[in-house]
């Protein structure tokens, strides 16, 4: 009897076959029809089409393969969904086996595998369109026109919201939702203009609502308003007043705000003193007694283990002065993704001071010029990573002071780094002692009531976005960071999650334009309220980036807000470190496609900007690992030392750790994100003090003695990200349009592409090295080294160098889009080449 797996495999390619013929029969009868109704299919599916890219190539893929490629990627739904739902075909059947039907057929030629975008591993929620149109071809470039439909009228001065249309011509079968929703936003804006005077004034709540020093009836003191529209009655008590919780009752007007003058007495000493504890006792019309910290509160602490927070008064006698101004935004975002807390090097909580002092300067020698700070809004759970907020205007206190902060961001300035905040209004705390929910003793004050202000996922309070004061709550604590703090900007958290009702669980993303408008699906209050914080932010008379999370490539989401957009500058590219972690948790080496991935890296919209990483806190979370723990996993441990021979596991490990960096960077978005440590391979995962781990801090902190010690590998995986910074601060090619693909070989497991003026090339094999491997180039001239991931700096063999000189030669193109000229250069496995053209 022969192997049991050979025998199941041979009865896998039976029913393969079986399948193969029997649907073949069917697809024949469709033959005829398709050509009539294969254009309709896009319209009707919400044209979800990857339209073609300026930069395809002959070498890659004919025409016919291209505009089949579209057809099944159109109605991979329709036609996989369906099969299999009557049980026609597998569970495991993928776009890529359709395709190879068609072929068999005759409505394709060529193979199938080296056509990218019908792999079985392509993430299913990731439906941007890879439209690389705002690639502003270089004269001496080939160029293909796209095929797209007609517009069917002039959209490019719209003043209705329908300007993204001129942009985006897929837009244009939902003109009238764009319409709905752009007068929508300009109705509520308008609303608040006629009430508060400017959007901006109504983004200062914090200067009226909370602690802020006052006058009334001319004299000093302290006024404290807060929205608590349940209540019948409240009072304001503390260490101030002996905790006498009935002496110091507020007034409530008609709108539910209660207000509360205190006066300085006659010497002038404030009637609260700074950093002494204060709180709200809200009497609800059934009696209820509820004691509640408010919700503009700026400081909260934890004492003594105490397992609530405390309000905490804060006024400081000498204000912090600010030192330096913000640097210019730079145009190649490379973010650093940081954590506080877990920044140092020992078992603790870290502060901003310590950050200030030992990280800080770290960050700047990397070669990184922004940093994307998370946890800063106070959060009472140190495990949920700073994500589940309870104080919106408090900064952590396990941290240190709210002037610590301030001097921690006044030094990053000063190295020329850009501050984003991770800010989070997707959602809120579920706690009710020291958070906002059930503030007002009802589950309807900032947020939805009853399970639909529930996320079903976070365990966690939605907002209500239409409510005015929850507007006024969000838009004023964006423009509390940026004027209070000096941050420069704003990642904007969980995005998906707000603007859909199904909040993205379990949702595949599959129907295309219509799931960005369909309004029983979208969370039109949540667009609006982004779109508002948009146009506030960026009405300041300072430059702010905004950041969006968003999985569902929701359309216009980083298109101007005038044009009918949400007005974000970038999104995240989500898509790319799922891409990364699925081939090395489930695909050998040899199965890797090139396509595939050149797919996944350029799969983005036309002229919104994405900001690319290969993994960032998400993939390092308790639970998960590292990419480079992926590669090495306990070889980490035992084999990183140079002064033993370099293993197998290690030598794979820090060759791809670095050629998926570089790939990542310099061909997946407009800007590029790592988070703390990854740049020199971190290993093991993030895991918070929890019960679960008694408490330990062992896994919430950066082991920097790793990068420090020159006897450990580790440093050659920091000096490559290191170099790769700086190649990209030279040339600026995140900044340039997207890359030019020459390359994409799945046989020989090559990408080679030109971005920015270079040329990057990667060999992908495992074993394979290529002797004058040919390589068609845009010019005739001297190519010259410029970044080698195998030199042994990096921890690479140092099978090329840089003097070597390469040279193009002529050269017949063999297939459109190919050069009049090209390279032979010297291609060792597992590496990649940066070249520079000589002038």
């Amino acid at each position: 009897m022969g192997d049991a797996s050979t025998v199941m495999k041979d009865r896998a390619g039976i029913h393969r076959v079986v399948i193969f013929f029997t649907c073949s029969i069917l697809f024949v009868l469709m033959k005829l029809a398709w050509n009539v109704y294969a254009s309709h299919l896009d319209s009707l599916r919400g044209n979800i089409m990857r339209k073609p890219s300026q930069h395809d190539h002959g070498d890659r893929k004919s025409a016919t393969e291209s505009n089949l490629m579209h057809r099944c990627e159109t109605s991979e739904t329709l036609v996989l969904g369906c099969f299999k739902r009557l049980g026609w075909f597998p569970p495991s059947i993928s776009k890529r086996d359709i395709l190879d039907l068609f072929v068999f057929l005759g409505l394709a030629s060529g193979r199938a595998d080296t056509t990218e975008s019908m792999s079985s591993t392509k993430k299913p929620t990731t439906t941007t369109t890879n439209n690389k149109a705002n690639s502003k071809t270089p004269e001496d470039l080939p160029h293909r026109e796209e095929s797209k439909p007609e517009k069917k009228a002039n959209y490019e001065n719209a003043k209705d919201g329908t300007a993204v249309i001129h942009e985006d011509i897929w837009l244009e079968p939902f003109a009238q939702q764009l319409r709905d929703r752009y007068n929508k936003y300009r109705t509520v804006k308008q609303n608040i203009i006629n009430t508060e005077g400017s959007l901006t004034k109504f983004a200062e709540g914090y200067k009226k609502f909370g602690f802020n020093r006052g006058t009334n009836q001319g004299k000093e003191g302290i006024w404290l308003r807060e929205w608590i529209p349940g209540g019948h009655r409240v009072y304001l008590f503390g260490e101030f007043n002996g905790w006498n919780r009935d002496s110091h009752e507020c007034q409530r007007d008609q709108y539910g705000v209660f207000s509360i003058f205190l006066p300085d007495s006659p010497e002038g000493r404030p009637a609260i003193r700074h950093a002494t504890k204060v709180k709200l006792l809200v009497i609800t019309p059934e009696g209820q007694r509820l004691e509640r910290i408010p919700a503009w509160i700026r400081v909260v602490w934890q004492e003594n283990k105490n397992p609530f927070y405390d309000a905490v008064y804060w006024n400081p006698p000498e204000p912090y002065k600010w030192k330096h101004d913000s640097p210019k935004p730079p145009k190649d975002l490379r973010i650093y993704e940081c954590h506080v807390g877990m920044s140092s090097h020992e078992p603790k909580c870290s502060t901003y001071i310590e950050f200030k002092d030992n990280i800080l300067p770290q960050i700047v020698d990397a070669g990184y010029n922004a940093i994307q700070i998370m946890a800063i809004m106070e959060h009472a759970y140190y495990a949920s990573f700073g994500y589940q907020v309870t104080n919106f205007f408090a900064i952590s206190s396990r941290f240190g002071t709210p002037e610590e902060l301030k001097e921690m961001i006044d030094r990053a300035h000063q190295l020329g780094l850009t501050v984003l905040l991770d800010l989070v209004h997707s959602h809120a705390s579920k706690n009710v002692d020291d958070g906002i929910n059930h503030y007002d003793g009802t589950d309807h004050c900032f947020f939805h009531g009853g399970i639909t202000g529930e996320h079903p996922i976070w365990d966690s309070r939605l907002f209500n976005y239409s409510l005015y004061e929850v507007q006024r709550f969000l838009l004023s604590n964006a423009k509390f960071y940026i004027e209070e703090y000096h941050f420069d900007g704003f990642r904007f958290d969980g995005v998906t999650s707000m603007i859909y009702k199904h909040h993205g669980v379990a949702h595949p993303f599959v129907d295309g334009y219509s799931e960005y408008f369909d309004v029983s699906q979208t969370e039109e209050d949540a667009i609006i309220y982004l779109t508002l914080v948009n146009d506030m932010v960026h009405s300041l008379d300072r430059p702010v980036i905004t950041v969006a999370e968003d999985v569902s490539g929701f359309a216009t989401i980083c298109k101007a807000v005038e044009k009918g957009g949400v007005g974000f500058d970038y999104r995240l590219h989500m898509g790319v470190p799922d891409k990364w972690i699925t081939l090395l948790k489930s695909a050998k080496d040899e199965e890797w496609n090139m396509g595939d991935i050149v797919y996944e890296l350029t799969n983005r919209r036309h002229l919104e900007p994405t900001i690319a990483y290969a993994e960032s806190h998400d993939q390092a979370l308790v639970g998960d690992k590292t990419i480079a723990f992926w590669l090495m996993d306990k070889e980490m441990y035992f084999s990183m030392s140079v002064l033993q021979p370099i293993n197998p596991i290690v030598a794979r490990g820090m060759a791809l750790h670095k050629m998926i960096r570089l790939i990542t960077q310099s061909l997946a978005g407009e800007g590029y994100l790592n988070f703390m440590g990854n740049e020199f391979g971190h290993p093991e995962w993030i895991d918070f003090p929890r019960e679960g781990n008694n408490d330990s801090f062992e896994h919430a902190r950066r082991r920097w003695d790793l990068k420090n010690d020159t006897i450990l590998r580790y440093h050659h995986l920091y000096n490559f990200d290191k170099a790769m910074n700086a190649l990209e601060q030279k040339f600026k090619y995140l900044c340039a349009p997207q890359a030019y693909i020459i390359k994409q070989d799945n046989e020989e497991k090559v990408i080679a592409y030109e971005r920015g003026g270079l040329l990057f090339v990667f060999n992908f094999h495992p074993t394979e090295s290529y002797t004058d491997f040919p390589l068609s180039v845009s010019k005739a001239c001297k190519w010259n080294i410029v970044l080698n991931s195998d030199d042994k700096e990096f921890g690479g063999f140092g099978l090329v160098t840089k003097v070597e000189e390469y040279f193009t030669a002529p050269h017949k193109p063999a297939h459109p889009g190919e050069f009049p000229q090209a390279l032979q250069i010297y291609l060792p496995a597992r590496s990649a080449l940066v070249f520079q053209p000589e002038k």
